[in-house]
């Protein structure tokens, strides 16, 4: 009996309801990927000398993650990124405020790829893992990035504050 046989028969009545919507495959393949990503990133600091900070600074906290908010939203639900997620989605309709609702597609690594691209939270800890990264690498440019998407962030929300004032003005609350 091989692994993948013993792997089978562990998560095996996991997903009996529903075993088409469970895709635990390329669940496990999304987080080998992962997995693989931070490794590389482990292994080129340690081989180019660079070290994790003690403790992280608060503003970069802060940054970390109102930009990660920013840009998870914008891989999975902006209209104009729709193009990096049609492989492994189907378009369901607007979302309202340049926003689209998604569907994974699919099975398999397809499906899970599809959900993990339609969802915020899941693909916020890519994002800020690569944030991460990136201040090890090269802090300064990683800084402002995560600052003009900071900014858009804030800006998305003066956006949102301001029609509703808006509305509110106009009796349409």
């Amino acid at each position: 009996m091989g692994h993948t046989d013993t792997a089978l028969r562990a998560v095996q009545g996991y997903a009996e309801k529903a075993p088409d919507e469970r895709p635990l495959k390329g669940y496990a393949i999304a987080m080998s990927v992962y997995a693989g990503a931070a490794a590389a990133v482990a292994a080129a600091a340690r081989l180019t000398g660079k070290r994790l900070p003690d403790r992280p600074a608060a503003s970069d906290l802060a940054l970390l993650a109102i930009s990660t908010h920013k840009v998870s939203r914008l891989l999975t639900k902006d209209a104009v990124t729709s193009p990096l997620r049609a492989p492994v989605t189907k378009f369901e309709g607007s979302a309202g405020e340049a926003e689209i609702n998604e569907s994974p597609r699919g099975t398999g690594a397809q499906h899970a790829f599809g959900e993990l691209l339609t969802c915020p939270f899941c693909t916020a800890v890519w994002v800020a893992g690569g944030f991460a990264a990136g201040l090890i690498f090269a802090p300064r440019l990683t800084r402002f990035g995560m600052g003009i998407a900071s900014a858009i962030a804030g800006a998305d929300f003066l956006h949102l504050g301001y029609d509703a004032a808006k509305r509110l003005a106009n009796g349409n609350g």
